[in-house]
C-alpha cells in the first residue's frame, strides 16, 4: 500500500482553520450543541469546503480531540522517577496549571467530553491514560514506601491534580466573578497548591 500523499501548504492550513474553529464552538456548545455551519462560519471557509477535510462532526470532534489527549498526558509523562518527589510532583502540579492557563478551550473540550460519558475518548481512556496513571502510581508508591512523601492513595492524589488545576479553566469565569478583577487566579492558585500539596505529602505528618 502506498503511504498518502503529504499535505499541501494549503491544505494544512485549512485544517488548521477548521481544528481551532472547531475547537471554538466544541468548547462553547459542546459536541450536542455545535454544528457544521458554525465550524465553517468560524473557519472562514464553505460548509462543502470543510467536508472535503472531515466529513463529518465526530470526524472533526475525533481530530481534535486526539491532539488533546497527548498535550494532557504530556505534564505526567514528565514526572521523573528519580528527581525529588515533593519537586517532581509539585512540578506536574504547576505544569498542569500552566495548561489551564494556556488551553482553557482544550480543558472544556476535554471536560465536555467526559461529562457526555466519553463516547469518543474511551478506548484512549482506558488505553493510554490509564497506562500512564498507573506507571506513575507505582513511582508515588514507591517514593511513600521508602519514607520520601506521606503515605496517601496515589491514583486519588493525581486526581486530586487534576481537579484542582482544571477547575480553574473549566470554571474561569465563576472564579474570575468571585475574586474580581484585581486578582490573577493562576498566580494565587499556584501558591495556594503548592502549600496544600506540600502540607499533605510531608513525610512528618
Amino acid at each position: 500500500m502506498s503511504a498518502p500523499r503529504p499535505r499541501s501548504r494549503i491544505q494544512q492550513k485549512n485544517r488548521e482553520l477548521i481544528l481551532d474553529a472547531a475547537l471554538e464552538v466544541f468548547s462553547l456548545h459542546g459536541f450536542r450543541g455545535a454544528t457544521l455551519d458554525q465550524i465553517a462560519e468560524g473557519a472562514g471557509l464553505s460548509k462543502p469546503n470543510l467536508l472535503y477535510y472531515f466529513p463529518s462532526k465526530e470526524e472533526v470532534h475525533t481530530a481534535l480531540l486526539t491532539g488533546l489527549l497527548d498535550t494532557w498526558l504530556d505534564p505526567l509523562r514528565k514526572m521523573n522517577p528519580r528527581g525529588e518527589p515533593l519537586q517532581e510532583i509539585l512540578g506536574y502540579v504547576h505544569r498542569k496549571l500552566d495548561l489551564a492557563r494556556d488551553f482553557p478551550r482544550e480543558s472544556r473540550l476535554f471536560a465536555n467530553e467526559i461529562l457526555q460519558g466519553a463516547p469518543r475518548m474511551r478506548a484512549a481512556i482506558e488505553g493510554d491514560l490509564r497506562q500512564l496513571v498507573e506507571e506513575k502510581a507505582v513511582v508515588l508508591t514507591r517514593w511513600m514506601e521508602t519514607g520520601r512523601i506521606a503515605r496517601v492513595d496515589p491514583v486519588h492524589l493525581i486526581f486530586s491534580i487534576w481537579a484542582l488545576t482544571q477547575h480553574y479553566a473549566d470554571f474561569d469565569a465563576q472564579v474570575r466573578a468571585v475574586l474580581g478583577p484585581d486578582h490573577d487566579p493562576f498566580a494565587e492558585a499556584g501558591r495556594f497548591l503548592e502549600t496544600v500539596f506540600t502540607r499533605l505529602l510531608d513525610p512528618a505528618h
